[in-house]
């Protein structure tokens, strides 16, 4: 089965305009862009076929290309990722069994992740929509609930029920866990984002109509299940890496912590 990585980068992000651009720190003190950092994620990944970074930007186009990067330009109406994965699709610029829709905003995003998710995909041809989410430690929740007491719209959690199909996805911190002592395991779970479709999926999400869950929350995956379409959640293992995306600029020193970890 043929597998791309497609990597969804807009510069008008409401939270962090030109956040694709960022510049972060590595250990050896030299600067990538967050996009750059991205592409080098999608690079460790096995079994792809082929990767493209998707944007409507000239400058974004610009700095991935400069690297090395195949580009593919975008409608500016493109609302989410998704929407641009679907336009390449229905256009026919991409051809693949799977489409990996790797975010350009997590550039800590394990190489296990993606191939996890793909071989969940290949294992169950019922599954239309995969992601995978990670159980939070006690130092990621934390960083949830530091976010949200800031007034900050940080990372996304996931609910799912038997069998890992979601229930739902939310930019607050669900399930609620009362004051007092944190359980252990933490029963809060992270939503990497990371996203695997069949092309049938992605056909259907463009003429899909958005719901009010979508709007509220901002949270494009919410529409495949506010028009019947179950979302296959694949819980993934940290193997003692931190995960987190780059959603304000308060994340730049949380990430740059854990590449300086990572390489130490």
């Amino acid at each position: 089965m043929k597998t791309a990585i497609l990597i969804p980068a807009r510069y008008a992000s409401t939270r962090y305009p030109g956040k694709p651009l960022a510049l972060l720190t590595l250990p050896d003190g030299s600067r990538k862009s967050l996009i750059e950092l991205s592409w080098m994620a999608a690079m460790r990944v096995a079994g792809v076929d082929e990767c493209h970074v998707l944007t409507d930007d000239d400058r974004i186009a610009e700095a991935a290309r400069a690297f090395g990067a195949s580009v593919i330009m975008t409608s500016p109406d493109c609302r989410n990722g998704t929407e641009r994965c679907a336009e390449v699709i229905a256009k026919g610029f991409v051809e693949a069994d799977i489409v990996v829709n790797l975010q350009g905003d997590a550039p800590l995003t394990p190489h296990w992740f993606v191939e996890d998710l793909a071989a969940a995909m290949k294992r169950d041809a019922s599954v239309q929509v995969a992601t995978p989410v990670l159980r939070c430690d006690q130092e990621s929740y934390r960083n949830f609930r530091e976010d949200r007491q800031a007034g900050r719209v940080g990372g996304t959690t996931a609910v799912f029920g038997a069998g890992g199909s979601a229930l739902y996805f939310s930019k607050e911190v669900l399930p609620y866990i009362a004051p007092g002592k944190l359980p252990d395991p933490v029963p809060v779970f992270h939503h990497v984002g990371v996203y695997a479709y069949r092309p049938a999926a992605l056909r259907t999400y463009a003429t899909a109509l958005q719901g009010p869950l979508e709007t509220q929350e901002g949270l494009e995956q919410l529409r495949f299940l506010e028009n019947g379409i179950p979302v296959h959640c694949v819980e993934v293992e940290g193997r003692g890496r931190s995960f987190w995306e780059l959603n304000n600029p308060a994340d730049i020193p949380r990430i740059e912590a854990v590449l300086e970890a990572t390489h130490s």
